[in-house]
């Protein structure tokens, strides 16, 4: 009985030693999406400021176009994918649903191509964003077009905290309203 037992175990050890081994090389560095520097340099950086765990504080402006009330929160995490070869994050409200985004750098366009999608949704919203002289990043939606036309603002991340706001247009553009806007905080 103990021979079998010794026998059983160092067949585990023998089978599964190279595997184990492998494995942990893995997890580690062989694998390019546990790190982010490459997302905290160059035009990454502009989404790769983001990077982190965030607890939402939304506001949504109310029918009478002037009154503000608190949403149910949020939390928002960012992660940089391959070492700088996307920015993914995960958007969880706290009433339920969840949201992703999938952000690359276009390098000839100087704009990011994001794809966006949410519980409920068809397949993805294809958004592009560029970053402006004052530092915020502003997205649009490509395709498909929402009616009506919506922008949405990220504003420069603070060391533990940032600002968003989504706006719409009712008259094709020309003026933007606020409708929406977070406050995130890190966690």
């Amino acid at each position: 009985m103990v021979r079998i037992s010794y026998l059983s175990g160092l067949l585990t050890v023998l089978l599964l030693g190279p595997h184990a081994a492998m494995a942990e090389h893995w997890a580690s560095e062989a694998i390019p999406f546990n790190k982010s520097a490459g997302c905290m340099e160059g035009p990454l950086a502009e989404f790769g400021q983001y990077i982190g765990n965030w607890k939402i504080d939304d506001e949504e402006l109310q029918d009478d176009g002037v009154t503000w009330a608190a949403g149910a929160g949020a939390r928002w995490d960012f992660v940089c994918l391959g070492n700088g070869t996307a920015i993914q994050d995960f958007w969880m409200p706290n009433d339920g649903g969840v949201g992703t985004n999938l952000r690359t750098y276009n390098k000839e366009s100087e704009s990011w191509d994001i794809a966006w999608s949410v519980t409920g949704m068809s397949g993805f919203a294809h958004i592009q964003a560029r970053q402006e002289e004052d530092g915020n990043i502003v997205m649009m939606y490509k395709s498909p077009l929402p009616n009506p036309p919506r922008r949405i603002t990220f504003f420069a991340a603070e060391e533990n905290s940032w600002k968003w706001k989504l706006e719409m247009s009712f008259d094709d553009g020309e003026n933007w309203t606020e409708v929406y806007r977070i406050k995130a905080t890190r966690i």
